[in-house]
């Protein structure tokens, strides 16, 4: 099974500690956790990863474009910031879904535009830690895989 990269970038880590009358109480461990058990449920298999440091997410991208069938990011900080990042998104040729936990549109002037957007096929933003499994929904949905296929239970139409 082809994984689906989550990539997260700075300060991430700190979630559930930074702010979290802003990004909710809420770790990157559980959120992991729970992108994991909906991979599964999707039939996904999530490789979820963390890093501060731009060079670091850049070159995951690259390592994307070789062993992914997409990405699912929360640049962070980045976002507003790395041509460079934008650059090796656009060059993965990969569908690629940009997250965010707070809605950055009402938030400063300054996180209001995004430079990932510019690739990214859709951006999902404040919903807080459901953004991720709302991003992995659509993830497969974009692959061509759905929940109905999957289960057998669940009645056509």
């Amino acid at each position: 099974m082809t994984p689906i990269f989550l990539l997260n970038g700075p300060n991430l880590n700190l979630l559930g500690e930074r702010e979290p009358a802003l990004y909710g109480h809420t770790t990157l461990q559980q959120i992991e956790q729970r992108c994991h058990a909906m991979g599964h449920t999707l039939g996904l298999k999530v490789d979820f990863r963390q890093s501060n440091e731009e060079g670091q997410l850049i070159n995951w991208v690259h390592e994307a474009r070789r062993t992914a069938a997409g990405i699912v990011i929360n640049p962070a900080g980045y976002s507003f910031t790395s041509v460079a990042l934008l650059d090796a998104l656009k060059a993965s040729a990969l569908p690629i879904i940009e997250v965010h936990i707070t809605n950055i549109h009402q938030r400063e002037a300054y996180y209001r535009n995004s430079l990932v957007s510019q690739t990214a096929r859709g951006v999902i933003c404040g919903f807080g830690a459901l953004g991720y499994e709302l991003s992995l929904r659509a993830m497969a949905d974009m692959l061509g895989l759905s929940l109905a296929a999957l289960d057998p239970d669940t009645p056509p139409g």
